[in-house]
């Protein structure tokens, strides 16, 4: 049986300006202006200021350029007589022009004078780099086709990370070329010959030899690095110089000088031609804090956070018009909604301006000591439930203003994750700051013995004397964390 009953239920729905803005809050500032492009030509009923202020600049010059146009000598458009230029045919153009050649011409050049040509830059890919000279070697066309294929093959360090195998059953159902492995094999020397030298390799031992063998020196510094990484290259990155050096027979200056051969060499050959890459955009501050000579700070958002918006008068004039004429309700509604949502963008534009300014505001606050002398170790712990709570705002809106954000200051461009730390206490009880630990440990790190590195518990040892309370377990996960190579790897000779 069907029967209708009346409930009161309190739901909880976000409204369309509170979804546009938690969209624009995450937005950083160098994606913005794409992501008001595209509103803008998605809702005609939202404008630009700064581009309808330029397109008007435009048209009131072309107006005036074509009243100027009209306000000439009428005489000047009718036909020729004796005041006016007469007209001349393209034989007497091409005698006056060279006639009048002096007036555009110096004639003061010396015969010993050598041409001098503006140098036009070309930028050349990695790969047509190493196309070019294929196409200078002298060999097969077979050859010539494989050696192309693995061309197109090569990362962008310059390594081949497919097998022979692989590359010839690739060229068996792409091009239809039935090659062996040794066919391959065959064209892959001729590729490894290539400039930058190393191309080609496998592998990082490969890579490494194939530089060594390549150059053509038949030095002993030369011949014992191939021998330590032909025969010990696995003991050699693992720096068990010590095991290879007695394994050798090598005195202490060959060894050194074998190694340094090799501390030499590029183990990125690809990375060492500037190819041609473009950048989807670079790091734009969404802040800029700048210090006035008194040393007091002045924030203020990046000018890209803040366009000109508006509604536009002709939608708002079309939506009156039809409001008033029955027949076009449906029109009527479309144009509403637009300005609707023209109305809530612009809006959630000002809220995410304030929002931002708001948090940066607060951060300011809590790190006031670091902002006053750009010094790391005085960064105070600090979370965001923190910042969440001083402006009154939910974690997760302040997750996403700080997320993938920047601050231009006079230390350097921040990331403003990078002010959030946890915190550790010291002996006394001070809560501390990660980020200062992680700071001093970097500072001991770069003080040591390079001929003997500080182990984990040593810096463990050293930190603990300087009043902070931490274990082992965790200087190693803050040394990963600033990709420190372990003890052992930080080793020279």
């Amino acid at each position: 049986m069907l029967k209708q009953e009346q409930s009161l239920r309190l739901t909880q729905r976000l409204s369309p300006l509170q979804i546009q803005l938690m969209k624009l809050l995450q937005v950083p500032t160098a994606l913005l202006d794409q992501r008001i492009k595209e509103e803008l030509e998605n809702n005609p009923a939202l404008e630009d200021l700064s581009r309808i202020d330029m397109r008007e600049e435009s048209q009131s010059d072309s107006s005036a350029t074509e009243s100027d146009d009209e306000n000439l000598d009428p005489d000047l458009d009718s036909e020729p007589n004796d005041n006016n230029e007469a007209e001349i045919s393209l034989e007497e153009f091409l005698n006056e022009e060279e006639e009048n050649y002096y007036k555009t011409h110096a004639s003061n050049h010396s015969p010993d004078d050598e041409p001098w040509e503006m140098p036009v830059v070309q930028n050349v890919s990695f790969m047509e780099h190493l196309l070019g000279q294929l196409g200078m070697r002298d060999m097969d066309e077979k050859t010539a086709t494989i050696a192309r294929h693995i061309v197109g093959n090569l990362d962008e360090d310059g390594y081949l990370r497919r097998s022979l195998s692989q590359i010839a059953d690739d060229l068996a159902f792409t091009a239809g070329i039935h090659c062996t492995e040794e066919e391959v094999e065959k064209a892959l020397r001729i590729v490894q010959e290539l400039e930058p030298s190393g191309v080609g390799a496998r592998d990082l031992r490969e890579c490494l030899l194939l530089q060594l063998e390549n150059s053509g020196s038949r030095e002993k510094a030369v011949l014992n690095a191939q021998r330590i990484l032909r025969d010990h290259f696995e003991e050699f990155t693992k720096k068990h110089y010590d095991r290879i050096q007695r394994r050798l027979h090598l005195e202490d200056e060959e060894f050194r000088e074998a190694v340094q051969e090799i501390l030499h060499l590029n183990p990125k050959p690809g990375s060492a031609f500037e190819s041609v890459k473009s950048n989807p955009y670079s790091v734009t501050p969404d802040f800029i804090l700048e210090k006035d000579m008194d040393g007091q700070l002045h924030l203020s958002l990046n000018s890209r956070n803040a366009p000109q918006l508006r509604i536009s008068p002709r939608y708002a004039d079309i939506l009156r018009a039809m409001s008033n004429d029955k027949n076009q309700k449906e029109s009527a509604q479309f144009v509403k909604q637009k300005i609707d949502s023209a109305r809530w963008f612009i809006e959630a534009i000002k809220q995410r301006q304030d929002t931002l300014m708001k948090v940066m505001t607060a951060i300011m606050e809590h790190q006031a000591e670091y902002f006053a002398t750009g010094d790391e170790k005085k960064l105070k712990p600090m979370i965001l439930k923190d910042i969440a709570e001083k402006v009154g705002l939910d974690i997760s809106t302040v997750s996403r203003v700080t997320g993938s954000k920047y601050i231009q200051t006079p230390y350097g461009t921040k990331l403003l994750k990078d002010f959030f730390s946890e915190s550790i206490s010291r002996e006394d009880g001070d809560e501390v700051s990660t980020r200062e630990v992680k700071s001093i440990l970097l500072e001991l790190i770069r003080n040591e013995s390079k001929k003997k590195p500080l182990t984990d518990e040593k810096l463990t040892e050293l930190l603990q004397q300087k009043g902070y309370n931490i274990a082992r377990r965790t200087v190693a996960k803050y040394r990963e964390q600033l990709d420190i190579p372990v003890a052992r790897l930080r080793k020279e000779i």
